[in-house]
């Protein structure tokens, strides 16, 4: 139980900071000999890099072009960007990942916006880092099937054009970690910022239309989204059990096939807003196609299971109470036996909340597309 108090006085600290100030960012991120434009709302401060993986320039386009590279795949149809499509935001719009030969994987695919300032990875955070993720996907049988990281680093060595890439980047040969490494210092440049939300924060006031800025007054009031959704990335990178998923028969266990850990049953990643508008379907199993399905999904509290995050549950009760409940055995059980009441949003608080989603679409990532040509 003190995960769940903790958890809960997270969302004390984020609720009352998280909104309070304006947002600025806008910055220049500078690295060596590569210097990376920030739209407003994002920070160069907030950049996470591993120090055996610095940004340069070079590295970027190699890491381009191995995300664009079909090549990478043991039947040379599907690169990185078959699931994270640059024509929808880094997602692919479908319900779950589709590989090679069709393969229905088991969970959408996250958009990968944005990932400069994260560590753990997919729904689960079974990767810990950036570059653990991009090697993932490259020998997973349901995705792009390599059959090993022998093969990979085969495959790509014996084209002539990466094997003096590598050395130029790397000062060496090819190898799994070098590919993932360039691959994650490019996926590290798609970014989104300066949406009407950004702007608004920032001091302009006629950046967010009327029913814009009441759906905003619901995400951070009686929607309480900011629990969950804080920060420059509208994420805090927790893992949440709100239901998905109890209502099929065989369940996705979530983060506990990471740690084993019985508050985890059930338990996802909670993913950034930014550019929601664009990403759909929603949930890690795709099963809303609209951003109000979502809304309506929340606003009647989410789906019961045994391992419900507290805050589903909190409803009518201030987090004063809730926190309060926690402190003895008669409280915690009182908890679990409460009944979800929903959000109670009425029909024009739900539409001015969808409004206010959309308004998080921004801009800095439009621009990345494949290199004109690959290495031979």
């Amino acid at each position: 139980m003190l995960t769940l108090l903790l958890v809960l006085l997270f969302f004390t600290s984020i609720s009352a900071t998280t909104f309070g100030e304006g947002l600025a960012g806008g910055e220049t991120a500078i690295f060596k000999d590569f210097s990376l434009e920030l739209p407003l709302g994002l920070f160069a401060d907030d950049f996470t890099l591993p120090e055996d993986n610095p940004m340069t320039k070079e590295k970027v386009e190699l890491g381009r072009a191995l995300f664009f590279d079909v090549r990478l795949s043991i039947d040379n149809t599907l690169s990185c960007a078959g699931c994270h499509n640059p024509e929808f935001a880094f997602a692919d719009n479908r319900p779950v990942s589709v590989g090679v030969n069709g393969q229905n994987g088991d969970r959408n695919t996250p958009s990968a916006i944005n990932r400069f300032g994260t560590t753990e990875q997919f729904w689960d955070g079974r990767a810990a880092t950036l570059e653990a993720q991009a090697k993932a996907p490259i020998t997973n049988p349901a995705e792009m099937a390599m059959p090993n990281e022998e093969a990979v680093v085969k495959k790509i060595a014996d084209i002539p054009g990466y094997r003096q890439w590598f050395k130029k980047v790397f000062g060496g040969e090819v190898s799994m970690d070098h590919i993932a490494m360039a691959i994650a210092v490019f996926e590290r440049t798609i970014v989104s910022g300066d949406s009407k939300w950004d702007r608004y924060m920032a001091g302009d006031e006629a950046a967010l239309t009327p029913a814009e800025k009441d759906g905003f007054e619901i995400f951070r009031g009686k929607g309480r989204c900011t629990q969950c959704h804080g920060g420059y990335n509208l994420t805090n990178e927790k893992y949440h059990n709100i239901g998905i998923g109890w209502d099929k028969s065989r369940l996705d266990v979530g983060r506990y096939a990471v740690t084993k850990k019985m508050e985890d049953i059930g338990a996802f990643k909670t993913p950034t807003l930014r550019e929601i508008g664009r990403t759909e379907p929603y949930m890690h199993d795709g099963r809303f196609s609209t951003l109000e399905e979502v809304v309506d999904f929340y606003n009647q509290g989410g789906m019961d299971n045994p391992f419900l995050d507290p805050e589903m549950k909190r409803t009518d009760l201030s987090l004063e109470e809730m926190l309060n409940s926690f402190g003895n055995k008669e409280g915690i059980e009182r908890i679990r036996k409460r009944q979800i009441t929903g959000l109670n949003l009425t029909e024009e608080e739900k539409s001015s909340l969808v409004a206010f989603l959309k308004a998080l679409n921004g801009k800095g990532w439009q621009g990345i597309r494949p290199p004109d040509s690959f290495p031979e």
